[in-house]
């Protein structure tokens, strides 16, 4: 039978308004973007204006100044069960008649935003489309550390040494410097560099002219003993010496001019072709500090973080000088916007800190020792220390970095595999096991034996790592190290 009947049911849903869309998106952006953002929300919205260092501080900025900084002594983070873990729901509460409810199963407490990127009701502001402009050298480099087949700690060293790279493409860093601050060997920074070197344009990240021109001359396969010796000496080629230029290079006059016509073709600037902007150091969002209590301190940078206030008084005037009900909605909805947008911005700030902290209580030793001592971490592991989605994780530490002792990492650098301990033990982080891996190899000449992938297992397995030949095999490839019967070849051959 077909009736009309009145029925009252209780279900979850989740709530997606304009304003919550707007505080997912501000925890993906970057400081920059965020600033871009900020602008273009100042400049639509009047009732919004910048608080100067001076003012005195409302009470959304008074929240944010407390939630600037959070220290760990002994491992425990001071105030990790403060304020921060307000539920978002408890922030991003909706206004009656602003609820857009969508049918969800998940868990209570939990919010899954994967689904908000492909909603139509999601406007796309300017920041999630950057103005084109010429590519730069620096963003060059970057897009070829990821298909270098450098390792998470290695392409850390890549990326570091590309942050000293000047806009004629020379490298402008200390090798021993660099190694020493992210706990490596110099040798291994030097590996490191090889391999950037390797990059397009041909002869970018050389320390020195003849450097530059002897890796244009080795793609070439024109790199001979007469050639490293006209390198070695250019100071004669200035000089226009030839008869010295012959001594030394043991040529002749003939074979001399074609050596210099073919060191005249090339560029002893290859950085030249790249422009538009020039390369601009990363601003960390998080610096980590370490506390002479003990422990580390972390903290925000605060001049990444930008100061907004609601100009209550002129709201107040313009709401008096209203006339009709199209001004009134546009004023109300002005302060509404401004109202979320403060909120959003302290809200994003106690966020970033709560996962920096956390990220830091995890990876206190790699701070302490080194890049071996990198532990495993999932995005559900620090997702459930501090009771927050992981795609709330996720986002937090896309386009985020943190400055500490060893230098400045991307948030998500300090997310890597882990690889279980054959004794029952703590896991161990891939990382860690390529630079055993690493420093095995290295070993070799030392100890008179060339390691083969199985030794290497028998090895790493007697010190707790269960790993398998093959994963040996992938990580020492990864690594760009020759097998045990090519490395024996070179051994007899020299």
């Amino acid at each position: 039978m077909i009736g009309q009947r009145l029925e009252v049911r209780q279900g979850q849903g989740l709530v997606i308004t304009p304003q919550l869309q707007q505080a997912i998106k501000l925890l993906q952006l970057s400081n920059l973007e965020l600033e871009a953002f900020v602008e273009a929300e100042l400049e639509r919205n009047p009732l919004l204006s910048r608080q100067d260092v001076d003012d005195a501080p409302s009470e959304a900025a008074s929240s944010s100044d407390d939630a600037a900084e959070m220290s760990f002594t002994d491992g425990v983070a001071e105030g990790a069960h403060s304020a921060l873990d307000a539920p978002a729901e408890a922030v991003y509460d909706a206004a009656p008649g602003e609820r857009n409810e969508t049918a969800t199963d998940a868990q209570p407490g939990l919010s899954d935003w994967s689904a908000v990127r492909g909603g139509g009701a999601m406007p796309e502001g300017d920041y999630e489309r950057p103005d084109e402009h010429e590519l730069t050298l620096w963003e060059h480099l970057q897009a070829q550390v990821p298909t270098a087949r450098l390792s998470p700690a290695d392409q850390a060293i890549a990326l570091t040494l590309i942050d000293s790279v000047d806009e004629g493409g020379y490298l402008r860093a200390d090798l021993a410097e660099v190694a020493e601050r992210l706990g490596v060997e110099t040798a291994r920074a030097e590996a490191v560099l090889k391999v950037c070197q390797g990059f397009e344009p041909t002869g970018v990240m050389a320390r020195s002219v003849a450097e530059c021109l002897r890796l244009q001359l080795e793609e070439r396969n024109r790199f001979d003993p007469a050639m490293a010796a006209l390198l070695d000496n250019l100071d004669l080629l200035a000089r226009r010496d030839m008869s010295a230029l012959r001594k030394v290079c043991g040529v002749d006059q003939d074979d001399l001019i074609d050596m210099i016509a073919e060191i005249q073709a090339l560029t002893p600037r290859p950085g030249a072709g790249f422009g538009g902007e020039p390369a601009q150091t990363v601003v960390p969002d998080v610096y980590v500090r370490a506390d002479p209590a003990g422990g580390w301190k972390v903290e925000l940078n605060s001049d990444t973080l930008p100061r907004l206030l609601v100009d209550k008084r002129y709201h107040a005037d313009v709401s008096a000088g209203a006339r009709g009900d199209t001004e009134k909605t546009f004023v109300a909805d002005c302060a509404a916007q401004a109202s979320w947008l403060v909120k959003s911005l302290d809200q994003r700030a106690r966020t970033i800190l709560k996962v920096a902290s956390e990220i830091v209580r995890q990876q206190d030793a790699f701070l302490a020792f080194g890049v071996e001592f990198l532990r495993p971490l999932t995005l559900k592991v620090v997702a459930e220390a501090i009771e927050m989605h992981e795609s709330t994780v996720s986002r937090v530490t896309a386009n985020k970095y943190i400055a500490t002792p060893r230098g400045v990492f991307e948030l998500k650098f300090f997310f890597t595999a882990a690889i279980q301990s054959s004794d029952g033990g703590a896991s161990h982080s891939a990382e860690s096991v390529r630079y055993r891996i690493k420093s095995l190899i290295d070993a070799e000449d030392v100890i008179g034996e060339i390691l083969s992938d199985d030794r290497i297992v028998e090895i790493l397995q007697d010190a707790g790592i269960d790993i398998a030949r093959r994963t040996v095999a992938k990580y020492r490839e990864a690594l760009r190290i020759p097998s045990s019967v090519e490395r024996r070849r070179q051994r007899k051959a020299a």
